[in-house]
């Protein structure tokens, strides 16, 4: 924008001039490799878990939820829950959101992955949770109007290492699961239907041991590119 001498400045109202600077700070690359003692300034625990460390030697954010941690909203077993722990930034666009995980779980239902949340009545989670006999359930839970819907498919019990992808586009939600971080499968489309009225989500790396403590999550990054795949 160019002005001339004398000319006066166009009037820039406060709201907008805020949502435009909003949008900048957040919607900025973010890679965490977990290299450095700290983590990145942008990220921020919702229900921090009482034991959680960064392995600069690894690599990695060790993660051991607490017992009885979930989230999930009343379909089928009737329960609300949502004292599950989430390592969060906040996103105002559209953005793509990787991460890679380890696990080494205990008890039915440990899980650990990524997830998107507008409020506790809609948000979007996709992890592996762990069935300690026969296969565990590969899936994403999606849950709108305060009622959680889980589709699932079956993985090999020893495959415990896992990339996750979400893929934000509008109020659309792409999830994308691999084995080896460089061929992907799409597992899941879904629409968060509070989206649109919020000017902006958190997203990031969750982690639950709905039946007791013992779960520990590896995650080697995270990486939150804004903009959608080309």
């Amino acid at each position: 924008m160019s002005v001339a001498r004398g000319e006066a400045l166009p009037l820039v109202r406060w709201p907008a001039f805020n949502a435009i600077r909003a949008s900048l700070m957040n919607d900025l690359p973010l890679f965490e490799d977990f290299s450095q003692p700290c983590l990145n300034p942008r990220l921020s625990w919702r229900r921090e878990p009482a034991s959680w460390r960064v392995d600069n030697s690894a690599k990695c954010l060790q993660v051991n939820p607490d017992s009885k941690t979930d989230f999930w909203q009343r379909t089928h077993y009737g329960f609300e829950v949502e004292n599950g722990h989430l390592l969060f930034l906040e996103a105002v666009g559209d953005f793509v959101l990787t991460t890679k995980v380890t696990s080494k779980p205990l008890h039915q239902y440990d899980q650990a992955g990524l997830m998107v949340r507008v409020s506790s009545a809609c948000w979007l989670k996709t992890s592996v949770e762990f069935e300690p006999v026969g296969s565990s359930r590969l899936g994403a839970v999606v849950t709108n109007g305060q009622y959680s819907d889980w589709s699932t498919q079956p993985i090999a019990a020893e495959q415990r290492t896992v990339w996750f992808r979400i893929r934000a586009e509008d109020s659309d939600y792409i999830v994308d699961t691999s084995f080896n971080g460089q061929k992907w499968e799409q597992i899941r489309m879904a629409r968060l239907l509070e989206r649109p009225a919020m000017k902006s989500v958190y997203c990031g790396l969750y982690a639950c041991s709905p039946k007791a403590a013992g779960y520990q999550a590896e995650f080697s990054f995270l990486n939150f590119e804004p903009g959608r795949l080309s």
